[in-house]
């Protein structure tokens, strides 16, 4: 038995994925376009783009959660970061990890900015009894993620295709040697994440990258 088997973790689980279906109908009609998040080129503000998603779950899936899951164990991580807490699916998944790698002073330092959501997760991390492992910050990642522990083992990206190299560069310095970043939703927004997928893919900047052909389709770098 595993953490993600336990009967707290799954009723969430099993509840936030079947609820997930309800996207669908919240994001019909709404143009891929808008989710560039530079004003000045067309695109929406990143506080107009909390509200058009608001309540959109837009979570990993299952196979894709258990991706993380079987990664984070596997690199015994003690700290991770997520860009995109949402309703909290993904956090789940790694905070589950961590408790059954048994580390002290463990952590899942994950962000969100839209205020329904902060409080939807709450709710979920402490029903799924996992929230004295997770540290929720309210607000833009480019500023809630500044203040980061020395050496980072996993990073998710997983929100508004516009800002992956962004917070790819603010947490770039806290990675450790060997530390793995997974980046969701790549087809989806294939054009909008072009500059993310250029600089992972580079070998000169120091990650050997790969994409796979999971959920929306995730990239998987090594920061070697």
């Amino acid at each position: 038995m595993n953490t993600l088997t336990t009967k707290p973790v799954r009723k969430v689980l099993d509840r936030l994925l079947a609820e997930e279906r309800n996207d669908a109908e919240i994001l019909a009609g709404i143009d891929v376009r808008v989710m560039h998040g530079e004003p000045d080129r067309g695109g929406k503000s990143v506080e107009e783009l909390v509200e058009l998603f608001g309540e959109a779950q837009i979570p990993v899936d299952a196979a894709t959660g258990e991706l993380l899951y079987l990664l984070a164990r596997n690199r015994n991580a003690r700290t991770v970061v997520e860009f995109g807490t949402s309703f909290g699916v993904s956090t789940l998944y790694l905070a589950s990890a961590l408790r059954d790698n048994g580390n002290a002073e463990s952590v899942v330092i994950t962000t969100e900015l839209a205020e329904n959501k902060v409080r939807a997760a709450r709710a979920n991390f402490a029903e799924a009894c996992l929230d004295d492992l997770i540290d929720l910050r309210e607000g833009d990642a480019r500023q809630t993620l500044r203040d980061l522990p020395a050496a980072v083992d996993l990073l998710l990206i997983d929100g508004f295709p516009a800002l992956y190299p962004d917070v790819l560069r603010l947490v770039e310095p806290s990675l450790a040697r060997g530390a793995l970043i997974v980046a969701d939703g790549i087809p989806g927004g294939q054009d909008l994440i072009k500059p993310y997928l250029d600089y992972v893919r580079e070998p000169a900047n120091g990650y050997f990258s790969m994409a796979l052909p999971l959920g929306d389709g995730i990239e998987v770098s090594l920061r070697v």
